[in-house]
């Protein structure tokens, strides 16, 4: 019979009130199910979109959010090496959008350049193989770099640590820093890990790099000197540029400039920039020479000794024309020299003249090359539809070839910023340690044990009915009104004393049995028919055979109760877990996942709870079925 009548369910205040109640069910299913699918959609999340919350990611179906996720990740989530490599002044990623103007025909020139060229590693750096701000995801470069690493040692890291000289604890650990050698103190070392690094650079498409810019990097100097008010740049060079963009850094000594900016350009070339960027004239070479019997003090042997050479005299020393090709010693001397080195002795100045040193860079090169193939700056503006005035003014066009391999990979980037944060979350626990593998162990093992002391225990006291039995039930009353966190001590101490800590037993034992789950058993094999159990009784049946053909066989709604609750307390374990499993062998998921939490950004953390939950989701479905059998067939019948 319906609570509420046809005639009664016809007035206003009914309706009024069943629509009240369809609204309240409404909004708590909204509450519920608002947090869940921010959760989901923050798994996409990197740098640049970590302070939006919305449901649906916005770079899913907006291109300018797309094309910030992918440009911060293309420049290794650095700011200032995308400043210097497309001359944009942006503030922050979050700030970027899409370019208006761009030139394919230049981007094509662009590309055709750096084809032909064998660059050296020095010269450019490849995209997303570090994600310093993001934190804890793996870049898809970097996926591809260990991918290569693991196939060359056979999954073995300490392989590799020993063949390359490297410390990674393990694959998950395994990373990559971006290189930048812009500044002197970045250091050109050969090692076997490097070596290895640079033939993976060289495999990787000319669209996947990034040239960093002398003329850009040199401007951003300035203006760091300066502040960013073009205005006093002005007033101590005696400039009237209307900003930083017009500046240009002249490949040679500018002889004819205003004193400061003589002053500028000698400070960069010779304490600023890299010693990879600066060339000497071959005139200067009797200076270096003098330089170099003058701190040696004439003594050919002592400088073969440092430089282990076998020169007959200082006149037969080259002049250094590229350090990538030196190492040790050498550069410090020739630092030394450019810099400009004081003998103690004479008290005289070594140093080169200003008007021999040089400036050497990708832009410095790719104006070269337009200049040499175009002769004219007018021919070039009209075959590449570009608008220079000058050579000096050229720029790489950096911006515009990441815009148009954007544009043609669009879908591919969408799939791996809404993959790669689970991809990570993944590879953390398959590549940490035996998670896996002591996660189902545990799991199995406990809704096993469940399944059996827990049954045997509650059918003694239903069917045996000893006069204890109740005195037995409030003593498992009893032991519910105890948190999990004050057993915890005795539990880690007994086994402790028992010497099985660090095992599978330390796990499983202290969960074998269940107060609650005896409670709930006993009181369902109450509700059996005894006249099953006498029928079977008088068949001769055994009591074992009563047990589990009678009573476990109805049984199957509240055993699919015991089995799910018993595989969320075992999976869910965390503390328990940790303290009397301290070695990390034996860590199952939810240890490895904490460690995670502590290193990982936002959207690696979401993936892997998400990923968490999908374990759990399977098997309540797998034993919805079972209980909602319990519940639906004893009432139709």
């Amino acid at each position: 019979m319906a609570i509420i009548s046809k005639i009664g369910a016809k007035s206003l205040r009914v309706r009024a009130l069943i629509a009240s109640m369809y609204i309240a069910l409404c909004v708590g299913a909204v509450s519920m199910l608002y947090p869940f699918i921010l959760m989901i959609s923050g798994t996409t999340k990197s740098a640049v979109d970590t302070p939006d919350a919305v449901i649906v990611p916005t770079f899913l179906i907006n291109d300018d959010a797309l094309y910030r996720k992918h440009v911060e990740a293309f420049f290794n989530e650095s700011l200032g090496m995308y400043q210097i490599s497309s001359s944009s002044n942006i503030p922050t990623f979050r700030s970027l959008d899409m370019p208006q103007k761009t030139n394919k025909t230049f981007a094509d020139e662009w590309l055709a350049f750096v084809g032909k060229k064998n660059f050296p590693q020095y010269y450019y750096e490849i995209s997303y193989i570090q994600a310093p701000v993001t934190t804890g995801v793996i870049p898809k470069n970097l996926r591809k770099f260990r991918d290569e690493a693991i196939a060359l040692s056979n999954g073995n890291i300490r392989e590799f640590n020993n063949r390359f000289g490297t410390i990674f604890d393990s694959w998950n650990d395994f990373y990559l820093i971006s290189e930048n050698f812009l500044l002197k103190s970045a250091a050109l070392d050969s090692s076997p890990f490097r070596d290895f690094r640079y033939e993976f650079k060289k495999k990787q498409p000319y669209e996947s790099r990034y040239y960093p810019s002398i003329r850009n990097f040199c401007a951003q100097y300035l203006k760091g000197q300066y502040t960013s008010d073009i205005a006093n740049y002005n007033s101590s060079h005696e400039t009237n540029y209307k900003s930083y963009d017009e500046l240009v850094l002249p490949e040679r000594f500018p002889a004819n400039a205003p004193k400061q900016t003589q002053e500028d350009w000698l400070v960069l070339s010779k304490s600023i920039l890299n010693l990879l960027w600066i060339r000497i004239d071959m005139s200067a070479e009797k200076l270096y020479r003098e330089f170099l019997s003058a701190k040696y003090s004439n003594d050919i042997n002592a400088l073969n000794r440092k430089y282990a050479a076998s020169y007959a005299a200082f006149t037969e020393i080259p002049i250094v024309d590229d350090v990538s090709k030196r190492t040790g010693i050498v550069c410090s001397d020739w630092d030394s020299f450019i810099q400009g080195w004081n003998d103690p002795a004479s008290g005289k100045h070594h140093t080169p003249p200003p008007e021999t040193i040089s400036i050497m860079g990708i832009d410095f090169l790719f104006a070269a090359h337009l200049k040499e193939k175009y002769a004219s700056i007018e021919k070039m503006n009209s075959a590449l539809s570009t608008n220079f005035a000058d050579w000096n003014l050229v720029r790489t066009p950096q911006e515009d070839m990441i815009y148009f391999d954007f544009i043609k990979n669009k879908n591919t980037i969408k799939k791996d910023f809404s993959t790669r944060n689970f991809i990570t979350a993944l590879d953390y626990i398959a590549l940490h340690g035996n998670a896996l593998i002591n996660t189902v162990i545990y799991c199995s093992l406990s809704v096993l044990c469940a399944l059996i002391f827990n049954p045997l225990a509650a059918y003694a006291l239903s069917r045996f009915k000893p006069p204890s039995t109740y005195k037995v039930l409030l003593f498992l009353m009893l032991t519910m009104a105890f948190p999990p966190m004050v057993t915890q001590i005795p539990m880690f101490l007994m086994l402790r004393e028992f010497n099985l800590l660090n095992s599978f037993w330390a796990l499983i034992l202290p969960g074998v049995a269940s107060g609650y789950s005896i409670f709930l058993l006993k009181g369902f094999f109450d509700s059996l028919p005894q006249e099953l159990y006498e029928s079977a009784a008088i068949d001769g049946a055994s009591e074992v055979r009563i047990f589990f053909q009678i009573t476990m066989t109805l049984s199957k709604p509240i055993l699919a109760v015991i089995a799910l609750q018993a595989f969320t307390q075992a999976y869910s374990n965390f503390m328990m877990a940790l303290l009397v499993c301290q070695k990390k062998e034996m860590w199952t998921i939810m240890p490895w996942l904490y460690q995670l939490q502590r290193s990982a950004g936002q959207g690696v953390i979401f993936s892997a709870l998400i990923l968490a939950t999908i374990p759990t989701f399977i098997i309540f479905l797998l034993c919805q079925n079972v209980i909602m059998k319990g519940i639906v067939v004893p009432v139709e019948k």
